[in-house]
């Protein structure tokens, strides 16, 4: 009767094959600790106190998430508000890969915010928290302020649903039924018109 290897057989094996691909699919992904925070649970001993962080994850290339993660100690937390992350991460469409495609307002909780299209060479001009979604979502030109609560966990919310109300023009065309250079060429006479309005 034939003995199995003591490496632990095929599985073992691809696993540990399967290892570098896996370590090469995270290395796409840019991730940055937005917040962490001490929380406590009052036990019958005392008070336990372990971790909150707040993670946003991005491929830089107009993918994003954000996620949530409490335990014991600090990396475990931040190991699992990356997971989170990583599971709900959005789709932004940006113009020419660098700035958004219109101005638009999101709103979670007491947190309000207003993004707006940039010029190229503005940067990204925003504070904490949204700072880090634009980075981790490849963002080059924006302008965005915060016009409500300060909590980091609001502002990030308050930025995805900004993002997530922001349209392209080809997911326009597509709602209306027309080419989106039918779409453009509609926009760019009436942007002429009013500018023969506005000199008369």
């Amino acid at each position: 009767m034939a003995r199995e290897p003591q490496s632990g057989g095929d599985g073992r094996r691809s696993n540990r094959d399967r290892r570098p691909d896996r370590e090469e699919r995270d290395s796409e992904f840019v991730d940055k600790l937005v917040h962490i925070n001490r929380v406590a649970k009052v036990v019958k001993g005392g008070r336990r106190f372990g971790f909150a962080a707040l993670v946003v994850v991005g491929d830089q290339k107009g993918r994003v998430g954000y996620g949530h993660g409490k335990a014991r100690e600090v990396p475990e937390a931040i190991r699992k508000a990356t997971e989170a992350a990583k599971r709900g991460m959005i789709r932004v469409a940006l113009r020419e890969g660098r700035t958004l495609h219109h101005d638009v307002n999101g709103r979670w909780g007491a947190g309000k915010v207003v993004l707006r299209a940039a010029p190229q060479g503005t940067g990204i001009i925003a504070g904490g928290p949204m700072r880090a979604v634009f980075e981790t979502l490849g963002m080059q030109d924006v302008v965005a302020k915060s016009l409500g609560s300060s909590n980091p966990y609001n502002l990030v919310r308050a930025t995805f649903d900004a993002l997530r109300r922001e349209d392209s023009p080809r997911a326009v065309a597509a709602r209306r039924g027309l080419k989106v250079s039918a779409l453009q060429t509609r926009r760019r006479d009436a942007d002429l018109s009013d500018g023969a309005g506005a000199d008369a």
